[in-house]
């Protein structure tokens, strides 16, 4: 993935958006890194990552750390029109373990905090507050609850607090065919975890992507019950009885959060009438989503299939994670599932 966490093997300036003050391009948290050839993910575009860019490539021989103001209308023309504050840090000996750290655990909550006064420092954290990096660092108490922010210790030393969290949403795959490979190639720089599945072992790619982890299993189904709780499920294997087993599996669990099943609405009928005969609750087998995609795509190529599908996701993914926040802010900004459409 060519995101901030690549090893560049080669010097270079990660940039951070420490804080935002009414509209930006990005929110506090976002990163990119860069060396004196390349630049991996991004702050947002435009003149302020220009600029950015350019102070980045200054450093890379020069200070350790620098915070800087960006006034977004006034001084770069952009039509956001907010104030974004970015920290830029050299990776040297301080950072470099810190962030071979954070690839290392990709899939785990850390928390790094930086000094923005004084001398240079840096640590991480793990999801109990556990330092990994340093054991005596000094920083001030920091509450892992909240998104990236700024805090200030007993002396007035200010310090970012950045969350770098693992994926929340998750996906167990069944089916590598080509519809399954397009979704694969399709989420593999998005932010989840794929548990990709199938009995055919000869089907998986070489190359997979390093958010995806294959299962080759003879008993597809018993995945079902290895999945984390909570998730998605997707259903397009290459036998309908296989997916009959699968959807039964599935919908034996009571955490689903979302579960679709490609099909027509024919196979949706059959499905149903199964389910119901097997003795499964009516409210379960509405929720079911079958066919799958957004409505209003019915081009069936594979990739077009894989786009529709993902960005469905996407939005699942948002309601789920709006259901996370505190409330009343979840009940305000709450999503709706997008609505499938006939893919088959």
């Amino acid at each position: 993935m060519i995101d901030w966490l690549t090893d560049p093997a080669a010097p270079a300036v990660l940039i951070t958006v420490a804080k935002v003050e009414g509209s930006g391009p990005r929110e506090a948290g976002a990163k990119m890194l860069v060396t004196a050839e390349h630049e991996f993910d991004t702050i947002g575009g435009g003149h302020l990552e220009m600029r950015a860019i350019d102070i980045a490539r200054e450093m890379l021989n020069g200070p350790a750390v620098r915070y800087e103001r960006f006034a977004l209308g006034p001084s770069l023309g952009q039509c956001c029109g907010g104030v974004v504050y970015l920290l830029f840090e050299r990776v040297d000996a301080r950072l470099a373990p810190v962030l071979a750290e954070l690839r290392a655990r990709r899939r785990e909550d850390c928390w790094r905090v930086t000094a923005l006064d004084g001398p240079a420092a840096v640590a991480l954290f793990d999801g109990h507050g556990k330092p990994l990096t340093v054991a005596d660092f000094g920083a001030p108490a920091f509450d892992r609850k909240q998104a990236a922010h700024l805090a200030t210790d007993a002396s007035g030393r200010r310090w970012l607090v950045d969350p770098c969290l693992a994926p929340r949403a998750h996906l167990t795959l069944f089916g590598a065919g080509h519809v399954g490979a397009a979704i694969v190639r399709a989420l593999a720089e998005l932010p989840c975890t794929v548990t990709w599945v199938d009995e055919r072992e000869d089907m998986f790619p070489a190359d997979i992507p390093a958010n995806v982890t294959v299962e080759a299993s003879e008993v597809p189904e018993a995945c079902v019950a290895e999945a984390p709780p909570h998730g998605s499920y997707l259903v397009m294997t290459h036998n309908h009885a296989l997916d009959q087993r699968l959807t039964e599996a599935i919908m034996a669990r009571d955490d689903v959060y979302w579960f679709g099943l490609i099909g027509s609405k024919t196979k949706r009928m059959q499905f149903e009438h199964r389910l119901r005969a097997r003795g499964f609750d009516q409210g379960r087998i509405d929720a079911m989503v079958c066919p799958i995609g957004i409505a209003g795509i019915t081009n069936k190529a594979p990739a077009v299939i894989a786009a529709s599908v993902c960005a469905q996701l996407l939005g699942v993914w948002e309601e789920q994670e709006m259901e996370r926040m505190p409330k009343p802010l979840s009940q305000t900004c709450r999503l709706l599932r997008v609505a499938g459409s006939p893919h088959n």
